[in-house]
């Protein structure tokens, strides 16, 4: 799977892709990441990539010819046409075989879930455009991106976070990138709940225990107790993920012993 990250700030994303994880996943061919300088396709001496926002306001805004020309350039997608008339608006990128979401990274975004980064680890091929300053022009948003991700209800500096966020968590669904493969199956939201907790040696650790069922090697019993774990650490620190989770009648019984409503 490769990504392009569309960014001013290339330099950024030093050392963060080449560690652990994503660096194996890397030099195995598994995963590809292209950084692309916006800089780069700007026009003029200065390379200008911003300007001040038309009628006033705070701050400055990525202006839309640089970020167009370098997606346009990289994807190998053409100059695209903006005109609007009468009939609905048919995205100029739709037609891209084999199909290339072009994501712009805002706060004004659908907020980036596990069920997004699976969505978008079907894809062989992912555009992260990362916004800076004031935001970028509206064009951008209305005629390039076919979407737009937040991950979360903040606001940051600009886009490049967000990116490796993105990049992170949809990497290690590709198959071969965990050492284990059922891993992300069993990761905190996989399931729509939050994951148990986890023991590792020493047993006995200052006088704190781990708890005995883990070491009795009774493994129906230890994937009870991990299950229900699970269950009660989702009722406790984020009860609202029980309302759209799938739940067995079993499930239920043993979240009513703990006090939670299902009303």
């Amino acid at each position: 799977m490769r990504f392009d990250i569309f960014t001013l700030f290339p330099e950024i994303f030093a050392g963060v892709f080449d560690e652990s994880i994503l660096k194996r996943a890397r030099a195995a061919r598994l995963i590809e990441i292209a950084l692309h300088d916006i800089r780069d396709y700007a026009t003029g001496k200065h390379k200008v990539t911003d300007d001040y926002p038309y009628a006033g306001g705070g701050g400055m805004v990525m202006k839309p010819d640089p970020i167009f020309a370098a997606v346009e350039s990289v994807l190998e997608i053409g100059n695209l046409k903006l005109e609007v008339g009468d009939a609905p608006i048919q995205h100029p990128t739709s037609n891209i075989q084999p199909p290339i979401p072009i994501i712009l990274l805002t706060p004004q975004g659908r907020v980036f879930t596990q069920s997004i980064a699976r969505e978008l680890a079907q894809y062989t091929r992912v555009a992260l455009i990362c916004g800076h300053y004031e935001g970028v022009d509206e064009r951008v948003r209305q005629f390039l991106a076919t979407e737009e991700i937040s991950i979360g209800d903040y606001v940051l500096t600009g886009g490049e976070i967000p990116a490796m966020v993105i990049v992170d968590a949809v990497a290690r669904l590709i198959p071969g990138v965990l050492g284990d493969p059922g891993a992300p199956a069993k990761d905190s939201h996989a399931s729509g709940l939050l994951e148990g907790p986890h023991y590792t040696r020493p047993a006995d650790f200052r006088g704190a225990r781990a708890p005995d069922i883990l070491l009795s090697g009774n493994h129906a019993q230890i994937t009870l107790w991990r299950h229900r774990e699970s269950l009660r650490r989702t009722f406790e620190r984020r009860p609202d993920l029980l309302a759209t989770t799938e739940l067995s009648d079993a499930d239920r019984e043993f979240l009513k012993t703990l006090g939670w409503n299902s009303q």
